[in-house]
């Protein structure tokens, strides 16, 4: 298939926002999906922002239908991989963002990691429980940069004895509001380039871009007088996002699955992988109103309706909002976000006093990131396939220099600083981790800081400290969620005791032994992205390119 550059004139002209009818559309998901269901993954024809693409879609919708659950339920899902666009990747993995998968780490879905993807036309079970995890996840593709095609969507575990809940009425689909970036052209060419900017933001799916259509928004409706506890999901491949509420304030209970002490402000920033949720009291006058989700992408813009949804109280005309924009005056702070439960990091306090230290330091040269002067490179085995086959230390595993060995039940505590390209989201697959000193603070807390599991490395010249228990036997990625930057080697594994992974989990299912001689049957061809062909595209769009790389695990 031709790929075309991302065209810039458009014989629609914008007017203005108050003068229009809303082209807005109430959000309610087409499914709701239990924690025993089948998520077919396939190749579509979708607008979310007026520009026609082809992309890579769970069950056939973007955002991928809502996957709910209660604390305590089992989950069996089934990934069916029905991809034919032989412009993206055929093959596929999903990983289920923020649950621990204790026991199970052959079902965390990390391609590479703790398993070989999907190959087309195959599909695998993903058997797993997290008894005791309760909140606001997400599931997206692990396979190379293969989300930003479209693979991604919410999971969220309710809890019937919320310590919280006295403070909110609603908490139900409607309520779930995701954050997501979107690209006209598709990923495998856009994995090429080292600044790889999207061309819209989409909220529930929807959104508008720079000379564009005015396409549908999304909308959240809201009666007067209820509370409402909004769960906000960035599901972002890069940019981060300043979010708000015209002419409403929000308390936040939660960030990223653990619950925080109630803390009141007018304006969040969400890192992509971050989630929060936040108590909305519709307690304004009936109308509409804007949602604004402003990225740090260039000159981005509130103009004609970008980056931007409606809150729609009962009663209000189908009209977009004539809301002003408002300076924030009380913004999050991440130091000011306590953990709720079991406040404390874990360890005797005090700065390089836990049972491990680690330092990295991240450096980057013509676009590859490096930790501790090594680039992530994904082994042709995956780890785990690795420690069951008797691999056990650091000179045995491979990535070499990229597969840290730690023993069980160790506290450590991580120092990263990156001296290069600000706000990098790091995540740790396998734990929640107490955030020590939160990147621009000059101080430590080790009595109540927020626990989460994805945090911002910050600027260049800070740095970022984060604590956490090896209780989990497996190998865990640790990487930054910038999908481009994963992809161009911003990773390490963090392998759990290696020497008594095998004792520690459930039984692996035969068909996860097929994964990898199925996947490594497959020609060039039948991996898709179109090989030497994203390359040249990406050639054309700009000069500022990546080392040309193979295929995601080939080599």
């Amino acid at each position: 298939m031709m790929l075309t550059p991302i065209l810039i004139a458009s014989l629609v002209s914008l007017i203005n926002a108050a003068s229009i009818v809303s082209r807005s559309q109430s959000y309610s998901q087409p499914a709701v999906l239990g924690p025993q269901t089948t998520l077919t993954i396939a190749n579509k024809v979708i607008a979310p922002d007026g520009f026609e693409r082809s992309a890579t879609l769970v069950n056939g919708i973007f955002p991928g239908p809502l996957i709910a659950a209660q604390k305590g339920d089992n989950f069996s899902i089934q990934v069916v991989n029905e991809l034919t666009d032989e412009s993206m990747f055929l093959s596929t993995s999903v990983h289920w963002h923020g649950i621990f998968q204790n026991g199970t780490n052959y079902a965390d879905g990390t391609s590479f990691v703790t398993q070989c993807p999907i190959a087309q036309n195959h599909s695998f079970v993903h058997n797993f429980s997290s008894p005791n995890q309760a909140g606001t996840y997400w599931y997206h593709s692990h396979y190379s940069v293969q989300y930003c095609d479209g693979l991604r969507g919410a999971l969220v575990i309710y809890d019937p004895d919320d310590p919280l809940a006295y403070m909110y009425d609603v908490d139900d689909a409607s309520t779930v509001i995701t954050l997501s970036d979107w690209y006209h052209v598709v990923a495998p060419v856009m994995r090429h380039l080292i600044d790889a900017d999207a061309n819209s933001t989409l909220i529930n799916g929807l959104g508008r871009y720079a000379g564009g259509p005015a396409s549908e928004l999304a909308v959240i409706n809201v009666e007067q007088g209820k509370r409402y506890r909004l769960r906000l999901l960035a599901m972002s491949c890069d940019p981060n996002f300043n979010f708000t509420i015209d002419g409403h304030i929000f308390t936040v209970i939660e960030a990223d699955g653990q619950l925080t002490e109630p803390l009141v402000v007018d304006q969040l920033q969400i890192f992509a992988g971050q989630r929060y949720s936040v108590v909305l009291v519709a307690n304004q006058p009936v109308d509409n109103y804007w949602i604004r989700s402003l990225p740090n992408l260039v000159n981005p813009s509130f103009e004609g309706g970008q980056n931007s949804a409606i809150l729609r109280y009962q009663g209000a005309p189908q009209v977009d909002p004539t809301t002003a924009y408002v300076s924030p005056q009380n913004i999050l702070t991440e130091t000011n976000l306590h953990a709720l439960i079991n406040p404390g990091a874990p360890g005797i306090p005090g700065y390089g006093n836990a049972d491990i230290n680690l330092h990295f330091k991240v450096t980057n040269d013509t676009g590859l990131f490096y930790i501790n002067n090594v680039t992530f490179s994904p082994p042709s085995i995956p780890v785990l396939l690795q420690i069951l086959s008797g691999a056990q230390d650091p000179f045995q595993l491979l990535p070499n220099g990229s597969v840290y060995v730690l023993g069980h039940n160790k506290v450590v505590e991580l120092t990263m600083e990156i001296p290069v390209v600000p706000n990098h989201p790091i995540h740790l697959h396998g734990h929640s981790f107490d955030v020590v000193q939160s990147a621009g603070s000059s101080t430590f807390n080790y009595v109540n800081p927020v626990r989460r599991d994805v945090v911002s490395a910050g600027n260049p010249g800070q740095q970022m400290v984060i604590r956490w228990t090896t209780d989990n036997y497996g190998p865990w990625y640790l990487h930054c969620h910038i999908d481009w930057h994963l992809d161009a080697g911003f990773a390490v594994i963090m392998a759990e005791s290696p020497s008594d992974t095998a004792a520690h989990l459930n039984p692996i299912p035969k068909e996860w032994d097929q994964l990898c001689p199925t996947f490594y049957s497959l020609t060039p061809t039948q991996l898709g992205g179109e090989g030497r062909l994203s390359w040249e595209e990406a050639a054309s769009i700009t000069t500022l390119l990546f080392p040309e790389t193979p295929l995601p695990g080939h080599k």
